[in-house]
Formats: C-alpha cells, structure tokens, sequence
C-alpha cells in the first residue's frame, strides 16, 4: 500500500503537536506501508527511503506581509502537494494546512482520503488576529476537507466529540480515535544537568516549567498571572516562543516584565530548543504546567510525563485522558466564558486555582515524585507510538 503523508509540519520544521504526531508517526507507519511525506518546505532535495520525504514551497506570487497570504499560500502548496500525490493508493492529512490538498487528491484519483484533526478551526477563533480574512479561508479548507474525507481521526474520545459539534453533517461512523503517543526510549528521565547550567536554570533549586508557543492556545497569558501567586522560591522556566501576532507577543512581554519586577526568579528561553535539552529541563522539572485553553489532546504531557515529571494542566479537551487527577498530576477546573469562546470566565479565579496546584506539588516534593513516577508508567502503557502505527494501518486497510 502505498500512502501519501500531507503535512506542513515535519522535521527539521517542527514546532508543534501535529508535527511530532506526524514525524513519529510515520517512522512507524513505515514498517506497514510505503510512505511518502508530502511536507511545506523551502525546496531541498527529496529524500529517498521509507518514509520518503518531498518539500513543497508556495507560489512566489503571494510573498508578501498581509495578514492573508499565509492562507492563500498555504492553499498554493495544497494544489501542488496534489498534483503530486498521483501514484498512492491513499491520502492522510495533517491540519488545515493540508485538508485542501487531501481532498483534491481524492477527487483527482479517486483514491480514499484519511484527515488526523489536530486542532479545530471553530474552536480557535484568536486564529483571525493572526490571519486576518485567512481564517475564513483556513475553516473552509477544514471544512470540506473533514465533511468529504472517508475517514476522520480524532486524538481523543473528546476532541471526536468536538469534530461532531462543529460539523454535524459528519457521520459518526466515519470519526476513529486514535491518540497520540510518544516515544518513552527517547523521551526518559535525564539525570545530567549541562545543558540546564548552559542556559541559566540551576538543577539544585525547584522549578515550574511551561514549554508551548506563545498563541491564545496554550493559555501562557494566564500562567504569568498566576506567577504573582506561585511560591517565588522556585524558578519559573518559560520555554515559550514563536508567536502568533506582534500584539500578543507584546501582551506576554508586558505580563513577563510585572512577573519579573513583582516576583522575579523566571528565566525565559524564547528561542527553539534541540529536544535533549528540553527533555533534560522536563526530567528536572519539579511541576510541569500546561494552562492551555483548547488542547485536542497535549502531546506536550505526555512528555513531561515520560520523564517522570509530576503535571498542572487545565481540565479542556482531550487533557483529562492524559493526566490522571490525583495520580500523575493535578487537573484545573475551566469555565468557558462563552460558548464556543475558549477564555476562562473567571480569569482571576482561573490564575489563582493554576497557583493553588503548582504550590501543592511544590510544597509536596514527595508527592510530585510520586505522580512523576506514575505518570511515566501511564505513558509506556497507553501511549505508545508503534501501538498507534498499526491502528493507523488498520483504519488504511478497512478504506481499501
């Protein structure tokens, strides 16, 4: 069988969810089926093997700063990705950014089209401060991409819920969840502590750490007011960068100079970092927090969990069937304003009860080494990659 892989994501250009789904993913997919990683990417040559990977660039004629073009060059690269899809038995896209070029694949060859939703365009309205009139185009790629692909992933029982309530003409039937997962040799509990000393975390004192980008998404915005309240004897490691708009990295850089005037202790590492060290930064981590306000599932627990780190995470999305409350970490009630609007209704309660748990797992160095170790435990269980390949193929078979 051979599978054509639609992604904008894929290494060396990962930083997010959906490309280290993507990138594990298909390392194990290709002990079942021939894959070829159709990728965003400046033009380098394709490599061969299994996976094979081949880049795609935008058409020159959309550069240019509006807000708008990202869209629109997104959709240029979805038109190529399909014209180079023919040859494969199926097509799987990744995110909006490559529906589109799933389904033309699928009517252009007949062939089935599988969609992993990763994240829901209805449900991340903010996406309209970073793409201006392009998030109508984004949701309508989503949108005819999942309502027409014979297959739909879901990451978790919940976020299949939530693909059925943005788009109730889809039938159920056609919704499988199958999670994420994560790699427990690669990501393991690292005892060194040079690449901490290299970037100014000291391993000897007690850190609360928050690794995401810096969008509405992961909730950052209310980690640094819960700051304020959060025990200032432990260090607060932000590893936080690429973000969505100028306005808010200008809104996390005002909150980052209160935090640091008010409280001080927080190191903030804004560039990407190679993951052994983010890897050794978790696996020292006294609490890892996660205050997202949408998360499909949050492959960024598993991570911390995987290096034995106790967790703080909000209770949204596919996140309580990652962290077991009271057992690999602390859940963090979330009241959404509105329906469909994902921002905490009780922003000061919300920021104040993130404190309530990070300082109850500081306070408790015991405890928190207990839930690390459970976690860790949870994850090689339930989470593994190789498990996750061979569903996927499966799901591949039943379409063929």
């Amino acid at each position: 069988m051979r599978v054509a892989v639609l992604t904008r994501e894929f290494p060396p250009d990962v930083y997010g969810g959906a490309g280290v789904h993507v990138e594990y993913l298909t390392r194990e997919l290709a002990r079942h089926v021939e894959v070829t990683v159709h990728r965003f990417g400046p033009g380098r040559e394709p490599t061969a093997g299994n996976p094979t990977v081949v880049d795609h660039r935008a058409w020159k004629a959309l550069a240019g700063d509006a807000p708008h073009l990202a869209a629109l060059r997104a959709v240029s690269i979805d038109l190529t990705m399909a014209a180079a899809v023919e040859g494969a038995d199926l097509a799987h896209s990744h995110t909006w950014y490559a529906n589109l070029a799933g389904h033309l694949a699928k009517l252009l060859y007949g062939i089935p089209h599988v969609a992993t939703v990763h994240s829901l365009e209805p449900l991340r309205p903010w996406k309209a401060e970073q793409l201006g009139g392009g998030y109508a185009v984004s949701s309508f790629c989503e949108r005819i991409g999942l309502e027409s692909a014979e297959a739909i992933v879901a990451v978790s029982a919940q976020h299949g819920n939530d693909i059925l309530a943005c788009y109730p003409s889809i039938d159920p039937a056609r919704v499988h969840v199958i999670r994420n997962g994560i790699d427990t040799a690669e990501y393991a509990p690292d005892t060194g502590t040079d690449a901490m000393e290299r970037l100014g975390v000291d391993p000897a004192r007690p850190a609360v750490l928050f690794v995401g980008r810096i969008t509405r998404q992961k909730g950052l915005t209310h980690l640094l007011d819960a700051a304020l309240e959060i025990d200032a004897a432990a260090q607060l490691v932000l590893c936080a960068g690429s973000p969505d708009t100028p306005e808010i990295a200008a809104e996390i850089a005002e909150k980052l100079e209160r935090v640091r005037a008010v409280r001080g202790n927080v190191i903030w590492l804004s560039e990407m970092l190679p993951r052994p060290d983010v890897i050794q930064l978790l696996s020292h981590a006294s609490v890892f927090v996660c205050p997202s306000v949408y998360e499909p599932l949050g492959i960024v627990n598993l991570e911390a969990m995987a290096c034995e780190t106790a967790v703080v995470a909000t209770r949204v999305g596919g996140i309580p069937e990652v962290v077991d409350d009271g057992v690999t970490g602390l859940l963090v009630p979330f009241e959404p304003s509105a329906e469909g609007v994902l921002e905490p209704s009780d922003p000061v309660r919300f920021a104040h009860d993130l404190a309530v748990r990070v300082n109850e797992l500081l306070s408790d160095p015991a405890g928190a080494a207990r839930f690390g170790r459970a976690g860790r435990e949870r994850v090689v269980e339930h989470f593994s990659w190789a498990a996750i390949a061979a569903e996927t193929a499966e799901l591949y078979a039943t379409l063929l």
